[in-house]
């Protein structure tokens, strides 16, 4: 088992790694990677750090996980209009959230480094031509030609800096106010062509936002809407990369030792902070000194295809301090969750892994609860959230693939209700979704048919919720989370 070895920031190369760009020229991999392992990093220990003791508090029924972004970002992606989109829809929903649970949401994109894709197929014929798959936008291009299929190492220096202009954008968004959200006319309502429904919605919405003018007015609204924690997130896939991003913690200039009493000192880089939570992370960073964490995002998660134990990706991902996701699908074994988390988490952290479940919702009332009782018997002390997309793709009857609104709903309700049932919390959510008005996935508020996905289908991958679905479902969970509305 990889939990034998030494660990260092390269003895994935020892196992095999799954889902990995074939490169021709290794000499050009090589120098692209070296050139990005001297690059600044995207983000800093503090901001991990931060990000690890807010999910502790998740573990302990505290705050609440939304997770949501593309499927597979684009580099056409980083504009501003479509960022701002992103963010917009991920805030309101949280807002949301809030408003529903009485609980602090934790708010983590899919976003500023998702460029890369597992696929099922490494390969794939095109009018009688074969080529690789498309593989994401740090890999190779979409155009179906075999030389844009390439793998192009060059790809990860371009995906190096949009995930940095991208990130520039969201820290100015949501350290600098964000005033859309005060807008009602900014939530775009309209949508639902259910009148009563959309009353409904509207009613929540004004209440929100009353209490939002009602912080303004007593000077607290910074502390909502004005300088908020926003983390980023990406699949840990393409491992060379990966590698090149991981740099030891005491690098970091933001954390110090004071010359008179060795003791951590810390830059303020997300505003005002409580002071109890202020020296947890002091006193987490002084003893993370000599470890290592990855700096192209604040959260990364192995994905269901690339999580054998004896695989390379779960030999990388033990050794970083970043908080970490596994992706786990209907087929997974109980026995091997439980040594999958020792391996990743042996110290039993609270907050350090996150499930994150995509079984379909036809097989969660019969593949979640083994799972969940493992878990508890083995005592680990990890967050659980749903992802309820995935497990619902299908092709129509035009090869076009999409997702059903009210499956991806019935998923959720159904993971919640077992959760409960068996003793457990589900601690969030995570969506493939965007700000923007798409029509890849059927249903919702919208009422969107399989003949209305040609309309505006955009995604590279896999379909999203767009911005109506992904209000409405915010407004579902908001219900089945608490009981404010």
């Amino acid at each position: 088992m990889s939990s034998k070895m030494q660990w260092s920031p390269k003895s994935w190369r020892e196992l095999p790694a799954k889902q990995q760009p074939q490169y021709a020229d290794k000499k050009a991999l090589d120098e692209t990677v070296s050139a990005i392992a001297q690059l600044p990093p995207l983000v800093v220990p503090e901001e991990v750090v931060r990000l690890r003791s807010m999910l502790k508090k998740v573990y302990e029924g505290k705050m609440l996980i939304l997770q949501g972004g593309d499927c597979a970002e684009r580099f056409s992606d980083c504009t501003h209009k479509i960022i701002q989109a992103k963010i917009r829809i991920l805030l309101q929903m949280s807002l949301v959230l809030i408003w529903g649970s009485r609980k602090p949401v934790v708010r983590i994109g899919r976003i500023a480094g998702q460029y890369g894709k597992p696929r099922s197929k490494p390969t794939e014929t095109v009018n009688g031509e074969e080529m690789s798959t498309f593989k994401g936008d740090n890999v190779n291009a979409l155009e179906a030609t075999v030389e844009a299929r390439t793998p192009d190492p060059k790809r990860l220096m371009e995906g190096y800096f949009r995930s940095a202009a991208t990130l520039n954008y969201i820290r100015a968004l949501t350290t600098g106010g964000f005033a859309g959200l005060h807008n009602a006319e900014h939530w775009e309502l309209d949508f639902i062509k259910d009148v009563k429904l959309r009353e409904a919605y509207e009613a929540i919405t004004k209440r929100l936002l009353s209490s939002l003018d009602f912080l303004k007015v007593v000077g607290g609204e910074h502390k909502t809407t004005d300088n908020v924690d926003f983390f980023t997130s990406h699949e840990g896939l393409v491992l060379d990369l990966e590698e090149a991003m991981t740099r030891p913690f005491s690098n970091f200039s933001g954390v110090k030792r004071s010359k008179n009493n060795g003791t951590i000192e810390s830059k303020k880089v997300n505003g005002e902070k409580n002071v109890e939570d202020t020296k947890k992370e002091k006193k987490e960073a002084k003893n993370n000194m000599n470890s290592y964490y990855n700096a192209g995002a604040h959260f990364l998660w192995i994905g269901n295809r690339t999580r054998q134990l004896d695989g390379a990706h779960v030999e990388y991902f033990r050794g970083i301090l970043n908080p970490i996701g596994v992706k786990v699908g209907p087929k997974m074994d109980p026995v091997e969750l439980v040594k999958l988390i020792k391996v990743l988490d042996p110290k039993n952290e609270p907050g350090k892994v996150t499930l994150i479940t995509r079984m379909g919702h036809k097989n969660v009332a019969k593949c979640l609860p083994p799972l969940i009782a493992a878990v508890q018997k083995a005592e680990l002390k990890v967050n659980w959230i749903c992802d309820p997309c995935h497990g619902q793709t299908r092709k129509t009857k035009d090869n076009i693939k999409t997702r059903d609104f009210s499956e991806i709903l019935l998923e959720l309700q159904n993971t919640a209700l077992i959760h409960l049932e068996s003793g457990s919390r589900l601690n969030g959510v995570h969506f493939e979704m965007t700000g923007e008005n798409v029509t890849e996935c059927v249903g919702g508020p919208q009422e969107l048919l399989d003949g209305d996905l040609n309309t505006h289908y955009t995604s590279a991958c896999d379909p999203r919720l767009n911005y109506a679905q992904s209000m409405c479902m915010s407004f579902q969970l908001a219900k089945l989370l608490g009981d404010g509305l």
